[in-house]
Formats: C-alpha cells, sequence, structure tokens
C-alpha cells in the first residue's frame, strides 16, 4: 500500500463518521485553546512588564560605582576601591564594551528657574558629546551636550512650580523650554551655615522623548561643566586619579553579553548593575508562569486524549471485519497499524486546527475587554497612552500546539491500532 492511498484511505475512514470524529475532536478543540490562551497570557504580561520598564538601550548599558571591600584591620571600616582613568581603560579592553562613559552629579542643591516658576531637578554631567550614544532621542532640538546648553528629559517641565501660587488659584500649565534660558542656582553653605548661591544661566538645546525611565526627569550638562561646578561646591580641585569618578556608564555593543560583563567588572572589585538582570528575573517568573498556565491546558487536553483513545476503541470494534478482509487481500500488520495511528492522529489535527483558532479568537475578545476596562479606570495620561495587549500569540506556540495535539492523538491511538494490527484474520473475518 503506497502512503498517498493510505493517505486517502484515512481520510476515507475519518469522513465514514463524521458526527463522531467531530464531537472527539471538540475535546481537542477545548484542549489545546486552553493551552493556546494561557500560554498567550503569560508571554503578553512578560512583553508588557518588559516594555514598560526599560528600553533596548539600558538594557545594553551597565551602572558602575566604586567597590567596597572589608579592611583587613579588625574593626576597620570598608575600603573603597575607585573609579580611575586607569579602570576606565581596563573596562574599555573588555571584549564587548562599546564605550565607557564617566558620569557625575551635583555636590550640592540645584535649582532651576524659569521666569516666575522653579524647581529642583536631577542634573547629571556625563562625559560624551551627544547623548545619542546612550541610544536617547530629541523629541525637540538636538541631543549634543555643549557648554552653556543643557538637554532636558520630557518631564521636567512638569515639575516646576510657582512658589507664590495662593491657595484656591490655578497651577500653571507646563511650559514648553526648549529653546529657553533658564537659569540654575547652585547652593552650598559655609562652615557658619550660611546659604552660598551661584547662578548659572543656560540655554535649553534638546528636549528628549519620552523614555518612562530616569532620562524623563534629568537635566543634562556638559561633564566638563558639571565638573567646574563640583569644584565650587568642594572648594578645591578634583583630582581624578586620588578622587576617583563616582558613577561609570558601560555600554555594551550586544545585550546577549551584558551580564557576562557585568560580572567581569563585579569581578574587578566594583559594584555594577545593568537591569538586564532585572528583566532575566522577570522573563524566568514569567517561563513558570506560562509553564503552569500550559500545564492548567495540557490536563484539558490528556482528558481529550482519553476520547480519542475510547473513540478508536468503538471503531475497531466496529471495523473488525473490515479489519479481516483487508489482512486477507495481503495488507500488513504495519500498515493496518499505521492507518489506525493516522485516523487518530488526524483527529488530534483536527483538533489542533480548532483549537488554534478558538484560542487566537478568545486572546483577541480577551485583548479588547482589557482596554476598554482599563481606558475606563485609568486616563491616557497616567499610563503615558493606551494600555498595551495582554495577550500576545506567537507562531512558534500555534505550530507547537498544532504538533502537540497531533502527537496526543497518535500517544492516545496506539493501544487500539495494535490490537487492529494484531487480530488473527480468521478471527476478525468470524466476528459478528
Amino acid at each position: 500500500m503506497k502512503i498517498n492511498d493510505m493517505l486517502l484511505l484515512i481520510i476515507n475512514n475519518l469522513s465514514r463518521r463524521k458526527g463522531r470524529v467531530a464531537l472527539t475532536a471538540i475535546g481537542v478543540i477545548i484542549g489545546t485553546a486552553a493551552v493556546v490562551v494561557l500560554v498567550s497570557m503569560g508571554i503578553g504580561m512578560q512583553r508588557n512588564a518588559a516594555s514598560q520598564l526599560f528600553g533596548i538601550g539600558e538594557l545594553t548599558q551597565i551602572q558602575v560605582s566604586p567597590g567596597y571591600v572589608e579592611s583587613k584591620v579588625p574593626s576597620g571600616n570598608p575600603m573603597m576601591t575607585p573609579i580611575t582613568d586607569q579602570t576606565l581603560a581596563d573596562m574599555a579592553a573588555i571584549p564587548g564594551v562599546e564605550a565607557v562613559i564617566p558620569r557625575d552629579y551635583v555636590y550640592g542643591s540645584v535649582m532651576i528657574k524659569y521666569n516666575r516658576l522653579e524647581g529642583y531637578m536631577n542634573v547629571i554631567g556625563i562625559a560624551v558629546e551627544d547623548l545619542a550614544q546612550l541610544d536617547l532621542i530629541a523629541q525637540n532640538g538636538i541631543t549634543t551636550l555643549e557648554r552653556g546648553s543643557v538637554v532636558i528629559g520630557s518631564q521636567i517641565s512638569t515639575n516646576l512650580y510657582d512658589p507664590n501660587l495662593r491657595p484656591g488659584q490655578t497651577p500653571p500649565d507646563p511650559v514648553d523650554l526648549f529653546g529657553q534660558s533658564i537659569r540654575l542656582i547652585l547652593i552650598k553653605y559655609d562652615d557658619q551655615g550660611q546659604e552660598i548661591r551661584k547662578t548659572v544661566q543656560m540655554r535649553v538645546a534638546g528636549v528628549l522623548a519620552e523614555t518612562r525611565g530616569e532620562s524623563d526627569w534629568s537635566v543634562y550638562v556638559n561633564f566638563g561643566e558639571m565638573n567646574s561646578w563640583n569644584e565650587w561646591f568642594l572648594n578645591r580641585r578634583i583630582n581624578r586619579t586620588r578622587d576617583g569618578y563616582n558613577q561609570v556608564i558601560v555600554k555594551v555593543a550586544d545585550v546577549k553579553d551584558t551580564l557576562d560583563i557585568t560580572q567581569q567588572i563585579t569581578d574587578m572589585g566594583y559594584s555594577a548593575y545593568t537591569p538586564q538582570s532585572f528583566i532575566t528575573g522577570i522573563n524566568n517568573f514569567y517561563l513558570i508562569l506560562q509553564i503552569g498556565f500550559g500545564g492548567v491546558g495540557a490536563i484539558a487536553l490528556f482528558v481529550a486524549a482519553i476520547g480519542i483513545a475510547n473513540t478508536m476503541a468503538m471503531a475497531i470494534l466496529e471495523r473488525t471485519r473490515e479489519i479481516g478482509l483487508m489482512k486477507a487481500v495481503g495488507a500488513t500488520n504495519r500498515q493496518i497499524l499505521y492507518v489506525f495511528l493516522g485516523e487518530a492522529a488526524g483527529i488530534g489535527l483536527l483538533g489542533g486546527c480548532g483549537g488554534i483558532l478558538l484560542g487566537w479568537c478568545a486572546g483577541q475578545i480577551i485583548n479588547v475587554l482589557g482596554k476598554v476596562m482599563l481606558a475606563s479606570q485609568i486616563t491616557q495620561q497616567s499610563m503615558g497612552g493606551m494600555p498595551n495587549i495582554s495577550v500576545y500569540t506567537p507562531v512558534w506556540l500555534m505550530a507547537f500546539a498544532l504538533i502537540f495535539s497531533s502527537f496526543i492523538g497518535l500517544i492516545s491511538g496506539i493501544y487500539p491500532a495494535l490490537n487492529a494490527a494484531t487480530l488473527p484474520p480468521i478471527e476478525a473475518l468470524k466476528y459478528e
């Protein structure tokens, strides 16, 4: 018997019992749909969590700060491992490192003033000519850091307030600071506790696009200019060989190497952190969740497998004489086995196709209902836009569900098919 003839025979046998096959396939449909929907929910939640936490640019960055080791002197304070220029060179030599970028913060208080508005902000100095090296994009203007200018985050204007606003008065709307001149008020105190102020006039050269991260609430300035401000705060020159750098950003070329390079920097004696480690923990959690969801759906699929086995067992009883005739005209035990295994796998395949379609449609309905419910409870301003989809069905999941349901059908038909293949021809022909 040729393969084509065997396939036609399997299809004809299934089509002769459409009602029974359909009822048996419904169980597979429900089980497959449960697997698809539940695993898709886990994948969707994982994608949403990762997308709302960090961008791909931040996942390739490692935040490095000086390390601390236990002092060899009993009851001594921990010893700091400073980040010097030699340290920067050593980190840059690590394979996979694209750039090593020092950054610093202000060693005192900084107030930003624009006309009547003012506010305290996070001011950061970074030793790059262009913030595009950190995968930051300008919403308006440029990302180049030059002396006398700043690049601000998208939420800076919303953090300004009018100190003269009286109770009951409406707060002013956020202003557009792009291209405007602002004042940075540097504040420190002398030995007697007297406040000393220094005013620096700066121009807003660019406003960054929203990232939902640190950059949204930060003001970026030229590293050299930040260094001169900190020397004013300290009343002395900063010696990087002695004082070192407070923070360094290590930019990695490939996100896959981030965790490995982080470990190498830690082994050098420095404190290193990357959002990638947090994302990895989240991925592991959602992987376990997906396996749990898939296991719940698989239970329904295994229940359907019992139905397939029962259907095939009944089919063998009804077709015992037919099996005897097939053997009488020359069909081998292996060919009989393949026919009944093919019918069982065919039921699983039909149920898998229906389950994938039902699961995908159910996922889309859940997405629509989820968006409607979330949109009715929260505003677009509080979410930064409309909610993302909560159910995502990748192609590999649909392919896996189809193969798995067919495999379940095949396994369910092994015992009935073996019984059919081992029936003695004479007894089968005598069967009434």
